[in-house]
């Protein structure tokens, strides 16, 4: 079930647990929201069905900020193979590519692929110092 499915589901046992106590205001209580919100749901609902119901983004998303497909890939690439976290990940594509993205860039990256957390079975890396 996708989650507008469950938006839509949800919306309905509200709107029809409303229509059969006939108490808005009860309904909004026992379901904890606010009449605020109950009333432009109702409206929608009567307007134009139950795809009105479905919740949409406040603003659309913006790809002219999304990191390059070829970054992209080599980020892919370096968690998938060698399990590095977002900051070394950061740190090599500046160091042996030359390609500066932020550390939050390759976490949007590994989160729109699902690869935000490490596997249970990786190593802990550590950070070798020689001191003189």
């Amino acid at each position: 079930m996708t989650q507008a499915q469950r938006d839509i589901r949800r919306k309905l046992r509200i709107l029809n647990y409303a229509r059969e106590i006939g108490n808005v205001a009860q309904t909004c209580r026992f379901f904890g929201i606010s009449r605020e919100i109950f009333f432009p749901w109702k409206r929608a609902h009567e307007k134009d069905g139950e795809e009105a119901l479905i919740n949409s983004k406040s603003c659309p998303e913006n790809p002219s900020v999304r990191v390059p497909a070829a970054i992209e890939e080599k980020i892919l690439h370096l968690r998938k193979h060698y399990h590095l976290g977002q900051r070394r990940i950061s740190w090599y594509l500046e160091r042996y590519h030359g390609m500066k993205v932020t550390s939050w860039g390759v976490y949007g990256v590994l989160k729109r692929h699902g690869l935000n957390r490490l596997p249970k079975n990786a190593k802990e890396r550590t950070v070798i110092t020689h001191r003189y």
